[in-house]
């Protein structure tokens, strides 16, 4: 304790000697204690900045996560039996020979317009369809899956008034 007064001393001397330190003699007992309080309040709201408002928007942030993750849980959780018997299900197989037929009569089922259509292989067709809603557009992929055809690669290009036009790799699923 006596080795902490004695390093105390030579600072407190200093501290006495300097421009800062006389100031400070200087001034009436009334002007330190404000000064005093003025350094005590902004090191409290310095504290504050640094410390406390930063973890508390972090915890606020990881609460608003969690939340989130929460309710994908609670959402994955109530559809994993939809999940379960779709994987169950048997799939339709298809013939690779009559991928285009099947793409091409579908599409026109769902009133959609092929604008090319190229075979890529044994079981894979590239399809370019003309801008279509694409609410029909969606109901065209279930009906072709439905059929046992996977879309492997799908390229989207949105236009005016909901229409979508579609690049697409079709395969044969397996």
């Amino acid at each position: 304790m006596s080795s902490l007064s004695e390093l105390k001393k030579p600072f407190a001397a200093q501290l006495r000697d300097s421009a800062l330190g006389q100031r400070w003699q200087s001034l009436a007992p009334r002007e330190r204690l404000a000064l005093a309080l003025l350094a005590l309040f902004l090191l409290l709201v310095l504290l504050y900045l640094s410390l406390w408002r930063p973890a508390e928007q972090g915890r606020l942030a990881a609460r608003a996560a969690y939340e989130q993750q929460r309710s994908l849980h609670a959402y994955l959780q109530a559809q994993a039996p939809l999940a379960r018997s779709l994987a169950s299900a048997p799939r339709a197989s298809l013939d690779p020979a009559r991928l285009q037929g099947v793409v091409t009569a579908s599409a026109v089922e769902q009133g959609l317009v092929v604008e090319r259509l190229d075979s890529a292989g044994e079981g894979t067709l590239e399809v370019s369809l003309q801008a279509a809603p694409f609410a029909q557009l969606l109901r065209w992929f279930v009906v072709l899956e439905r059929q046992g055809v996977r879309i492997a690669e799908a390229g989207l290009d949105r236009g005016e008034d909901n229409q979508v036009a579609a690049r697409l790799s079709l395969r044969v699923a397996l």
